[in-house]
């Protein structure tokens, strides 16, 4: 059966206001700040149970615990399957849709041959348009960051110059149809059938294979009215696929595979892999527009070796909050590798690119030998949040710590990492290491429940089934709803939040489990997508779905949205002041530990200062 195009899936819904469709067989009235409710339409009840958030396109039932957006609403009521639930939806708002025939591989003959004929003629005339009077800019924008004109004929980088047709004219002569350069990503198309160039006024860079082949390209925004995303990438093509794709990785996989050990540096984006390949870092490779996934790890691992047990895979991020949710993500990968894995943390917020341009090549060398073990990065984070100077602080830091510990596969390094925790705690490896059993224990049982299932148009990766977690289960402690209400309002007003205080807020750990899970399946979802918030509820842990799904749905307590949003500015300031106070607590004992006169007393102290001048910052802003 012929497939609709994801891009088309996301329009129909975006443009769909659910609380229509839905109202259409429920009466909905106001039930607080953005919601609306009724009786739920999927089992019988008295009271409405039956929650819809038309900003988020979201609705679950309390009662009954159905929940989803406007496509499975439609499925679950008139038992359609997920390609007639889009086309009713499309024919309703007259949205025209395209087809993608097949699933599988495009044969040569169907065009994939052209395909890569057109992204290679693209390249080409990019590059050309490099040296043009035009590209002044671009060329200044690479000279800036150290790259000199051999650096980008060594990585292909050109430049789309400005206008809506100069890509488009120029395939055109050579023989390329519009329909073959639209299949190839290098031209659009608007709704009125007009084709005109993707890429223009940027800096652009070829992503190849990891045959060298052309199938795609990354590009930078270079002039101050270009009202387009910083970057932009070829949209998802029969030869383009951004899960399975690595920039650089046709120039590192010859080093990779040589290396003794094999080791592969994952970095952030298309300068800091340049710059780390100038610098002598020649393993160094980047994603292309997407977080680091389970199908780049299959990629890797097919360059180092199913055999690689003594490879390393080293991600550097910057020590901001971005890096550190990226950094979640990648330890959620972790498991799948057979090398060992690191991160090294660029100091002073520098990025790859920056720390060459500033302080040379050495100094990237440096970052990546200072490498730390991705479990012990890990167990810093979740123990960070703690208060360390108390017992239940310490506990509270066992019980988040120790399932990082029971995840290690390897017999003589988890009773390392038992040290390492009980180090960082002060508490007795005893205690440590029946914490790290009992967590290893509940994650054998949890993996040996039964997996629920899903139909095949859904597909989604299967999901170990577990005790669902809900709202009513919560214990009523002071602390739970502290974090119960700031998660609501995270995933409801998330767009009304300061984004500064949103990021430092979402990186303090919560201390119930549950919302723990919730808060980190936000922390690492793109929020600069529509829908981002209905992704954390589909992308949660199983046994927190409906949790995450209630926190979405339930009705915020204040009197309108300007006062939810004031009040949940005033919750994120709360986590990060609580943060705030257990990492000042851990600081006076650990200066009472040291000499006062000594350098690190002297050091403690201006921390000290520094956590006391942030938090009257946060007070001041209150």
């Amino acid at each position: 059966m012929p497939r609709i195009r994801q891009a088309d899936v996301e329009e129909v819904k975006s443009r769909t206001n659910i609380a229509d469709v839905i109202g259409e067989r429920v009466a909905l009235k106001t039930a607080g700040i953005g919601s609306m409710k009724g009786l739920c339409p999927f089992h019988d009840e008295k009271s409405p149970s039956f929650h819809v958030r038309p900003q988020h396109g979201y609705y679950h039932c309390f009662g009954c615990g159905e929940s989803g957006d406007v496509y499975s609403f439609l499925r679950e009521m008139d038992h359609m399957s997920f390609t007639e639930a889009v086309e009713r939806l499309a024919a309703r708002i007259g949205f025209p849709l395209h087809y993608e025939e097949g699933g599988g591989p495009a044969p040569e003959t169907s065009g994939r041959s052209r395909l890569l004929a057109v992204n290679k003629a693209a390249a080409d005339y990019f590059r050309s348009q490099l040296g043009s009077p035009g590209a002044e800019i671009a060329r200044r924008f690479l000279g800036e960051r150290g790259f000199d004109p051999a650096a980008a004929a060594h990585f292909g980088v050109g430049f789309a110059p400005q206008g809506w047709d100069h890509m488009l004219k120029a395939l055109g002569q050579q023989g390329f149809t519009r329909e073959e350069m639209i299949a190839a990503g290098v031209v659009s198309q608007n709704q009125r059938g007009g084709v005109y160039d993707r890429f223009r006024g940027r800096v652009v860079w070829p992503i190849r294979d990891v045959t060298g082949q052309t199938i795609g390209f990354g590009a930078r925004r270079l002039f101050d009215d270009d009202k387009g995303p910083k970057y932009l990438n070829t949209p998802e093509t029969a030869v383009y696929k951004k899960n399975q794709v690595l920039y650089g990785l046709d120039l590192a996989k010859r080093d990779i595979s040589r290396g003794e050990p094999k080791r592969v540096v994952v970095v952030e984006g298309y300068t800091d892999v340049m710059a780390c390949h100038l610098a002598g870092v020649t393993t160094a490779i980047a994603t292309c527009g997407t977080a680091f996934g389970s199908e780049h790890v299959t990629v890797l691992r097919r360059v180092m070796g199913d055999d690689s047990a003594n490879g390393e895979v080293i991600f550097t991020f910057d020590p901001d909050e971005a890096g550190q949710k990226a950094a979640v993500r990648a330890f959620a990968e972790e498991k799948r590798f057979n090398a060992q894995s690191y991160v090294a943390v660029a100091p002073d917020g520098l990025d790859p690119c920056d720390l060459r341009l500033q302080r040379g090549d050495s100094a990237v060398k440096g970052l990546i030998e200072q490498k730390k073990p991705m479990f012990e990065f890990m167990i810093d984070r979740r123990i960070s949040g703690f208060d360390l100077a108390t017992v239940e602080g310490r506990v509270g830091a066992l019980r988040s710590g120790a399932p990082i510990v029971a995840e290690i596969r390897d017999r003589l390094l988890r009773p390392g990492y038992e040290r390492v925790l009980a180090l960082r705690l002060g508490m007795d490896p005893a205690d440590v290491h029946r914490e790290v059993e009992g967590a290893a224990r509940q994650a054998r049982r949890t993996a040996s429940q039964p997996q629920r299932t899903y139909g095949a148009e859904q597909a989604p990766e299967q999901q170990v089934a577990a005790p669902a977690v809900t709202l009513g289960s919560l214990p009523p402690t002071p602390q739970n709803a502290r974090e119960r209400d700031a998660l609501t309002g995270f995933l409801q007003y998330g767009h009304r939040v300061d984004p500064e205080l949103f990021v430092r807020a979402l990186a303090v750990p919560f201390h119930h489990p549950a919302l723990e899970g919730v808060r980190v399946t936000l922390e690492g979802t793109d929020r600069t997508k529509p829908g981002w918030a209905l992704t954390v509820v589909e992308t949660a842990p199983s046994a927190y779905a409906t949790l995450a799904g209630e926190l979405l749905a339930r009705d915020f307590p204040a009197r309108d949205e300007e006062h939810a949003v004031s009040s949940i500015n005033d919750l994120a300031r709360q986590l990060i002041i609580g943060a705030l106070l257990a990492q000042k607590n851990q600081l006076l004992g650990a200066i009472q530990r040291v000499p006062a006169d000594s350098g690190e007393g002297r050091a403690l102290r201006m921390q000290l200062r520094d956590l006391d001048a942030q938090k009257a910052r946060l007070t001041l802003d209150d």
